[in-house]
């Protein structure tokens, strides 16, 4: 019966082992072979344990330590495998997926997943990609905001109204002159000229609001992040002068806040709201709509109006 004892649980072991070293897969992690036994560590091991069996296998096992070629060639192929078990145990996500196989051996598509998803993905510093995104975006916001700034001023130069204005203010500064001059130039010549001209006065010297406005580098994203503190400073103090002049001291708005207000009421952003012509904002001064009582009144009849107008349609 002694012998029985003894047997049985020796055999189990083998075993046991054996159907364990069956389970591990060809091709990724350490193969067939055990990676914590190619360490000769415990899976309980921690991992200064196990880098500290890496450097003592490495030493051991260098092919510069070998003279002869046969030894040589036993080392380095040693070698590989401690390198290799060494690097999927001392990282903890790797060590993690490897520990996970072993305990869910059956689970074969889901470990050769894990395994070719860490290892085909490219290993780059997050803070560069953060880098390297924000830079295509504020150079993007910067080539389609002059794009869309010229395709503006173009357009602006063939509305007679803003063209017309952009002539009497070259006339009135003497930017266009019919003199002796230009009586010997050629007609084609003196239309480019005059586009020119308008093209520039409506740059320099009218103000295009909304969308279509001439860029800013503040509105470029990497600006937004730098002076992102200051921006938020800037609210907070806005908020408060707000609050002790408007709520606590019952202080009248000035034109610029009545403005504000009446954006807010028509839920519009600043650009949007700029593009309006000055008639229809002073309009919106001119019928006090910063006053809640008397913007729901306007907003019904214009709404009243706007299905009128459709219904006619």
């Amino acid at each position: 019966m002694l012998s029985v004892r003894v047997f049985y649980p020796t055999v189990y072991l083998v075993f046991f082992a054996n159907f364990v070293n069956a389970q591990l897969l060809e091709g990724i992690y350490c193969g067939k072979e055990n990676c914590y036994e190619v360490l000769q560590v415990s899976r309980e091991a921690t991992k200064n344990e196990i880098s500290k069996n890496y450097r003592k296998l490495a030493r051991q096992y260098h092919p510069d330590l070998h003279r002869t070629a046969e030894a040589k060639e036993t080392a380095e192929e040693q070698f590989k495998k401690i390198a290799n078990a060494y690097e999927i145990l001392k990282d903890e996500e790797s060590r993690s997926d490897y520990d996970y196989m072993l305990d869910n051996p059956d689970e074969y598509y889901a470990h050769y997943y894990r395994y070719y998803r860490r290892r085909v993905a490219p290993k780059v510093d997050v803070r560069l990609v953060l880098i390297v995104t924000i830079s295509i975006i504020s150079a993007i916001q910067y080539y389609s905001g002059w794009q869309r700034y010229d395709t503006a001023i173009k357009y602006f130069a063939t509305v007679p109204k803003y063209r017309n204005k952009a002539l009497d203010i070259a006339k009135q500064d003497g930017l266009l002159s019919v003199d002796k001059k230009a009586r010997g130039k050629d007609k084609r010549y003196i239309k480019e000229e005059t586009e020119c001209i308008i093209r520039k006065v409506i740059e320099d010297k009218m103000d295009i609001k909304g969308a279509y406005a001439k860029p800013k580098i503040t509105d470029l994203l990497w600006v937004q992040l730098v002076i992102f503190p200051y921006t938020i400073i800037k609210y907070i103090y806005w908020y408060l002068s707000w609050f002790w002049r408007h709520t606590l001291l019952k202080q009248p708005y000035d034109d610029e806040e009545k403005l504000y207000i009446i954006r807010k009421f028509l839920k519009m952003g600043q650009h949007q709201f700029d593009s309006q012509d000055e008639e229809k904002i002073q309009e919106y001064l001119d019928k006090e709509l910063w006053i809640k009582e008397n913007f729901d009144d306007w907003f019904k009849k214009e709404e009243e109006n706007a299905k009128k107008i459709t219904s006619r349609k």
